[in-house]
């Protein structure tokens, strides 16, 4: 659903009201299989990262490069980037990971030998800009 989107918008699709029905109704089918935990994040990384079967989708704070959307948007907005890459590159399991476009960004996924692509958004005010993803293996992103 994600990498087609309702009528072939791909993750252009994800605002529309309908899809955001569809998928909270996937996603009941298998709420049994998944676990949101409100807490420290990378505690739960370092927890789960030889788990094979666990998958994370992080979607941290962009406050890297003097960015500050993460501190106007977030209460507990401060971070060690590093040590976010850093466990990262120890995941056994699939992650997903967005962020802002910034050179130090890919420097440091580079460094921990994560692939790096952008996908386009439209942020609030709805213009067009481009976001990175994150992961191991980034192959369904180019298909």
């Amino acid at each position: 659903m994600l990498k087609h989107g309702e009528n072939g918008k791909g993750i252009r699709s994800r605002w529309y009201p309908e899809t955001l029905y569809k998928r909270i109704r996937n996603i009941a089918t298998v709420r049994d299989k998944i676990s949101f935990i409100e807490g420290d994040g990378i505690a739960e990384m370092k927890k789960h990262a030889r788990q094979r079967a666990c998958a994370f989708f992080i979607d941290p704070p962009y406050t890297v490069a003097g960015k500050r959307a993460g501190s106007r948007l977030y209460t507990h907005y401060e971070l060690d980037h590093e040590d976010l890459f850093r466990q990262c590159g120890k995941i056994k399991g699939d992650f997903l990971m967005t962020y802002d476009t910034a050179d130090e960004v890919v420097a440091m996924a580079k460094s921990h030998g994560l692939n790096v692509d952008t996908v386009s958004m439209k942020n609030t005010h709805h213009s067009t800009m481009k976001e990175l993803v994150i992961a191991r293996d980034l192959a369904w992103v180019r298909d």
